[in-house]
């Protein structure tokens, strides 16, 4: 019998552990400014990627330098939308936001990917914005800005996801990520100049493992995404929910009313069936 854990899902499984772990890292460092954030977190991880890249005699301009510029583009403001609303709101709250991305894939796969969205997804689609209005509207943590900036963020990552579809095995999984950390270290750079604070010791600590974790994350997902359908591949990336919640809870003392927390779970249980409904009949 064929295993399940096929090497898109054990890539993506990876990627899941660091990023929750990267977001955990980010709320609590919620004292510096997400630009300084972001630029630990892209130049460690472009380094890493020009080294890997002259190590195997890769090249460092891709063949899509169009596709590449956008994906840098998009990613950066993605995830300087996301990385605010950690800052902003409980992280349990900010990364389930961030997981309304696949409504926003599916839309723009329709219209630039000619990719078929069925009845039953939009229906999903409603379920997990309905999961939304109730995380909003019964947790006074979450100011309307807060969900705007989170709602932001996951359009910007739909748009990457569906980038990084249109480029396949085209490009070197790490020639993407480059592009993407090269980008946003020199737009960073710029603009935490006027934010910047000395970080302490743990601080710095912190800041490096961003970088560090993000570079294999970004990797493990690219590739996770470029072997097989994100369809089946994305699902696996809800874990990172629970994990949020799990750290919120014990490292940040973070809680939940219970129609907050359901909120949550429509949102969670909505977007799984939904990419779970899609594998099965896309």
């Amino acid at each position: 019998m064929k295993s399940i854990l096929t090497p898109s899902i054990r890539y993506m499984f990876f990627a899941t552990i660091f990023f929750a772990t990267i977001q955990a890292f980010v709320k609590y460092l919620s004292g510096y400014s997400v630009y300084q954030i972001l630029f630990f977190r892209s130049s460690i991880s472009a380094v890493l990627c020009v080294a890997y890249l002259k190590s195997q005699g890769l090249p460092l301009i891709g063949n899509n330098q169009k596709l590449l510029l956008f994906r840098a583009l998009f990613g950066l403001i993605g995830m300087s939308f996301f990385f605010a609303t950690i800052q902003r709101i409980p992280l349990g709250a900010a990364v389930s936001l961030q997981y309304t991305s696949p409504i926003f894939t599916a839309i723009l796969a329709v219209i630039f990917l000619k990719e078929r969205v069925l009845p039953i997804q939009w229906i999903l689609f409603l379920g997990a914005f309905l999961g939304v209005i109730l995380l909003k509207g019964f947790d006074a943590r979450i100011d309307v800005l807060s969900l705007v900036i989170g709602i932001v963020g996951a359009i910007f990552s739909g748009l990457v996801y569906v980038i990084i579809r249109k480029i396949g095995t085209s490009e070197h999984p790490i020639v993407i990520v480059n592009y993407f950390m090269v980008f946003s270290a020199i737009i960073t750079g710029v603009l935490m100049i006027p934010n910047w604070i000395n970080p302490t010791f743990e601080a710095s600590i912190f800041l490096i493992l961003i970088g560090v974790l993000g570079y294999y994350g970004q990797f493990y997902m690219t590739k996770a995404l470029q072997v097989e359908k994100a369809s089946r591949t994305i699902q696996i990336k809800y874990i990172e929910v629970v994990y949020s919640l799990i750290l919120g809870l014990f490292w940040f003392g973070e809680s939940y009313t219970v129609i907050s927390f359901l909120g949550i779970v429509l949102i969670l249980v909505c977007m799984l069936l939904n990419v779970t409904y899609k594998q099965k009949n896309g």
